[in-house]
């Protein structure tokens, strides 16, 4: 299956929290070949991080599921999915909301969209009830 794409990677890990960290750093491997500086790779890695917790904490709510991560290479474009078949979000809205979250009890800042907003060029999120979540972050690499 030819992509359209200049290249691609696609990674599947358990919902661990100790497989952020993987994450963060397979992600920024892969965009190299972009040949982003340390802020840009800083950014990726901080989103990436981001968008994993968020399917560890709110989809699988402490139980073990899969995260799928899906990076493409487009010109000097990074488009990076992070799925998961959680919970699902109700109202995706209000979820990115700045300091909206529904683990208050474990500490969350709820700014996890925001954050993922503020150091990538575009966030898009979909998620349907009972069926998971997809996070779809962009970022041009100058």
């Amino acid at each position: 299956m030819q992509s359209k794409c200049d290249n691609e990677m696609t990674l599947e890990i358990l919902s661990k929290s100790n497989n952020e960290a993987f994450a963060r750093v397979a992600v920024a491997a892969f965009s190299a070949s972009l040949d982003p500086t340390i802020e840009e790779i800083a950014d990726i890695k901080t989103a990436v991080s981001e968008a994993v917790t968020n399917c560890i904490i709110h989809g699988y709510e402490g139980e073990i599921g899969v995260i799928k991560i899906n990076c493409k290479i487009d010109k000097r474009k990074i488009i990076i999915e992070i799925s998961d078949t959680g919970k699902g979000i109700e109202n995706v809205d209000i979820a990115k909301e700045p300091l909206y979250t529904t683990k208050a009890d474990l500490e969350r800042s709820g700014m996890g969209f925001t954050i993922m907003e503020s150091f990538m060029d575009e966030l898009k999120v979909e998620s349907i009830l009972g069926l998971g979540t997809k996070v779809t972050m962009t970022k041009t690499i100058k």
